[in-house]
């Protein structure tokens, strides 16, 4: 027998409702009313299991699509097997919509194979390279492809990108006008000439994806005024700005700097901690032995 607060919760007419006499055609009604009720509950369960089962936050996820709720389980079945379709796995699929429940109620013939199909035929990524380029980028799927995706495509080429591939393909997300064009603007302030800056971002494409106040500002200033480098190892090593400020550069210039030791840009960061200490113990043996040759 089903008790009370589970006939509540679907919906179900309570005993004082059952022994009604007000409507004639009550009994006709309530079969209606009570099948339909168990129907949507129940479908509206499988909904809920079905997110779950691919690691989706239903919560989130009702929270932040409405629609959701009367969308019918097959439309969710066609969103996966559009993502399935171009190489995404069960587990890439689950954090991409939990990242963006707005796709689930999506149509994949209006919104998601037109991205595709730019992805593949104008930017020209390979099709295995597809699920890797949405996979380290899910922002690609909400992405319009004329007022957004198309517009950085072109900026990108004339800038110096032959190719894009799945590590570069987060740059076509990225507004042209306020951010790609303000990050040029700044590395051009610096004292680049443009010509050098379009080469800095194509050797180092990170460098359009960095903010200027909390990443790039910082570390020109460490790099100028701490360090007294000179702005062609910049243009020479871009990559210095993909590197922590805190956690690698301040403490390996320090320790460079504690015995009067200056190194390239690219060998005091690139090595491994572990390399980086074994030279600086070599360079420390070396003082002795050079002042005795002296």
């Amino acid at each position: 027998m089903m008790d009370m607060a589970a006939k509540t919760f679907l919906g179900l007419p309570t005993p004082l409702l059952l022994h009604s006499k007000s409507s004639p055609n009550f009994n006709v009604n309530l079969k209606t009313t009570t099948s339909t009720s168990i129907d949507s509950g129940l479908l509206f369960r499988q909904k809920l299991l079905y997110l779950s089962a691919l690691n989706i936050n239903t919560q989130k996820a009702l929270s932040l699509n409405p629609n959701l709720r009367s969308t019918p389980l097959s439309s969710l079945h066609s969103v996966h097997h559009c993502l399935s379709s171009m190489g995404l796995t069960r587990s890439s699929i689950g954090r991409v919509l939990d990242m963006y429940p707005i796709l689930l109620t999506s149509d994949p013939y209006l919104c998601l194979y037109p991205i595709f199909d730019f992805l593949l035929n104008e930017v020209g990524i390979q099709f295995p390279d597809i699920a890797n380029s949405i996979s380290r980028c899910p922002r690609l799927l909400v992405s319009t492809v004329p007022d957004q995706l198309r517009p950085a495509l072109i900026f990108l080429r004339n800038l110096g990108f032959l190719s894009i591939n799945s590590h570069t393909a987060m740059l076509l997300v990225y507004n042209v006008q306020y951010t790609l064009i303000a990050k040029i603007d700044y590395l051009i302030t610096l004292g680049f000439q443009r010509t050098e800056v379009k080469q800095m971002v194509v050797r180092s494409p990170g460098l359009l994806t960095l903010s200027i106040h909390n990443n790039l500002a910082p570390k020109v200033d460490y790099f100028l005024f701490q360090m007294k480098g000179d702005l062609d190892e910049l243009k020479k090593f871009p990559q210095y700005f993909s590197f922590s400020l805190e956690r690698k550069i301040k403490p390996r210039h320090r320790m460079l700097a504690n015995y009067g030791f200056k190194l390239p840009l690219s060998e005091m960061l690139k090595v491994s901690d572990g390399e980086f200490s074994s030279r600086l113990i070599e360079m420390r043996l070396m003082i002795p032995r050079s002042k005795f040759n002296l």
